[in-house]
């Protein structure tokens, strides 16, 4: 019984954890369902939005979870902007031009967040960061439930509108194929577009619940990149409802291996269950 109880904060935390990196990795995985690219500059959007957040914070003294309000919209168009004159020009010509632009994009935006906000780390403190309580004998921190709560909410909100909405459809068949979804009328520069301002509204909300759970810098996108793909690499490239149960199993998979094996074990352990993963199954657990 001491074993179980030791194992609970543990276990509590890896599902809090895996909250957060679902909602970091569920834009990554939506361009990767449509278009089938790796949009390697996610991470730095995410982080792109945390800084957003950050002057809502500290120049209109604006709560961050308040922002988005008007931050979801502004990186939708934004995500818009960029897929029609950047992404897409370079994605008729190749994929793996497309991978270069979004590297492009991941380098400015890394450089200028150094010019802007220095390469100090920032985060997003309210009057709720450091407010925890208490389950039985275990802590929670608050911001850590919101993190869950929030993956729950977008899970379920992109779940119902690629199910019930034209636009969701329109998306659905495009990832599943193109040339069928171009004869029944669908164009899909349009949904390319849609689906990644929907991904960088995404990213917005992501970048929201990173910067109040963990201090972020100009560099930090990359690293959230990495564990986006495992988290995906885990759940299956470009299913929703795989995303979610993956970042439950990395975020569990993080928590036990810091508690057996120390901090060298956080990232250790999520990654070698990834590699495994690809070689039993490369499409992922849920992938098609």
């Amino acid at each position: 019984m001491d074993t179980l109880s030791d194992l609970a904060t543990p276990l509590t935390m890896g599902i809090l954890y895996g909250g957060l990196y679902v909602v970091i990795a569920l834009g990554l995985s939506l361009v990767f369902g449509v278009m089938n690219v790796i949009n390697v500059a996610h991470g730095d959007f995410v982080t792109l939005g945390g800084y957003v957040a950050f002057v809502a914070v500290t120049s209109l003294g604006l709560d961050p979870i308040l922002w988005l309000i008007a931050g979801i919209p502004l990186f939708f168009i934004m995500g818009i902007v960029i897929q029609r004159f950047l992404l897409y020009r370079a994605f008729k010509m190749s994929i793996d031009a497309a991978l270069i632009i979004a590297f492009g994009i991941s380098l400015i935006i890394q450089n200028a967040s150094q010019l802007v906000w220095t390469p100090l780390s920032r985060s997003l403190m309210t009057p709720y960061s450091f407010k925890s309580f208490q389950i039985g004998e275990v802590y929670i921190p608050l911001v850590y439930l919101l993190d869950f709560i929030a993956a729950v909410i977008v899970m379920l909100v992109v779940h119902q509108f690629l199910k019930r909405t034209y636009l969701g459809q329109a998306i659905t068949a495009a990832s599943q194929d193109r040339q069928t979804a171009e004869l029944m009328g669908i164009n899909p520069a349009v949904v390319y577009q849609y689906a990644f301002g929907i991904a960088m509204a995404l990213a917005a909300i992501a970048g929201v619940f990173l910067g109040l759970t963990f201090p972020f810098n100009p560099t930090s996108g990359v690293r959230f990149l990495i564990i986006a793909f495992g988290v995906i690499i885990l759940g299956g490239l470009g299913s929703m409802v795989g995303t979610f149960i993956g970042g439950m199993f990395f975020g569990l998979s993080q928590a036990l291996g810091g508690y057996f094996w120390g901090p060298t074990g956080q990232l250790l352990v999520p990654f070698l269950m990834v590699l495994i993963v690809l070689t039993i199954r490369p499409q992922g657990l849920f992938g098609r």
